[in-house]
């Protein structure tokens, strides 16, 4: 017999469960606003958020997809959301939820307090299969956990004292490929050789508990001789694009995601490497000396991630003309 799929009870049935979290933060209004309101810089600024996706983006609407880290696992769904920049609010809803949740929606206020004060109040109202104790626990822990570190990362952000659009920015590379787009993707997916195939990565492990989701640990030696050891989750999707998002940093960076689009253009195929980053400004003078500033930095990061992106594809021409 088919398994029939249960039909949800009607919204006018299900137990709706609301939560709220709050955050006074030290930053004006519309700034924090700004940031939330931008969700394609989402995954360099919250920790949970691995990458975000559009698929219809209007002046005051969007839709789009977006992975994140939920109980220590990579998810999905797709989501709405209402723009109003006038009242400082942002609404949004779940398209497709996924188990046990059945609705989520909600929605992110900024209340100006006076003196370059605000409160974030950030609300959810969510359904789930069955009304189950054990399922509502389950999310009402990941509610608590991923909210409060969203709101401590606007707060951290945005409390530097330095303009947020210079903090968090994005920048793209179009690599000329050899080999063709399928054995360039391939490639970047198979990261688990590239210990081998890249003279600056020294240590890889990788590990995909579903397919097209993957967890890279790597170790990469600088010029001077460093050993930095990066942490990465990763969303592959059938030879067009790859995104990731650094869950350990180096000492400059908050943040860091990016994403590679493989596709051939008008003079050959391509990859388009995009990158966007947070800077950390307490690491600028540390890293790069006493007199270095935030366009220092910005320049900094620039060179040397636009370049880890070039040598990547190099190399990769090199193992397909070796083969």
């Amino acid at each position: 017999m088919a398994h029939r799929t249960p039909t949800p009870p009607p919204v006018s049935e299900r137990t709706w469960h609301r939560r709220e979290h709050t955050l006074v933060v030290e930053a004006p209004a519309a700034d924090l606003y700004g940031l939330v309101a931008d969700v394609s810089r989402w995954p360099a600024i919250f920790e949970p958020t691995l990458h975000v996706r559009h698929l219809d983006r209007g002046e005051r609407s969007e839709r789009f997809e977006i992975w994140a880290e939920v109980n220590g696992a990579i998810t999905h769904w797709s989501s709405r959301r209402l723009l109003d920049p006038r009242r400082l609010y942002i609404s949004f809803h779940q398209e497709h939820s996924r188990p046990p949740v059945t609705s989520m929606s909600g929605g992110w206020f900024f209340r100006p307090l006076g003196d370059h004060r605000t409160q974030i109040v950030l609300r959810h109202r969510f359904a789930v299969e069955d009304d189950s104790p054990d399922s509502v626990a389950r999310v009402d822990e990941a509610l608590d956990r991923n909210s409060a570190r969203e709101l401590g990362a606007l707060a951290a952000l945005a409390e530097t004292g330095y303009p947020v659009d210079e903090l968090v920015f994005s920048f793209t590379d179009t690599i000329p490929i050899e080999g063709g787009v399928h054995d360039a993707y391939g490639f970047v997916e198979r990261a688990e050789r590239w210990a081998d195939l890249l003279p600056h990565v020294s240590r890889v492990d990788l590990t995909e508990p579903e397919a097209g989701l993957q967890w890279l640990e790597m170790d990469t030696v600088t010029a001077d001789g460093a050993v930095h050891t990066t942490r990465s989750a990763r969303i592959c999707r059938a030879s067009e694009w790859i995104a990731y998002k650094q869950q350990r940093t180096p000492r400059l960076l908050s943040g860091h995601s990016g994403e590679w689009v493989f596709t051939e253009a008008a003079d050959g195929p391509v990859a388009v490497a995009r990158h966007t980053v947070a800077i950390d400004p307490s690491g600028i003078t540390e890293v790069l000396g006493p007199d270095a500033t935030l366009a220092d930095a910005r320049a900094h990061l620039r060179d040397v991630l636009g370049r880890n992106s070039v040598a990547t594809l190099r190399h990769a021409a090199e193992a397909f003309r070796r083969a």
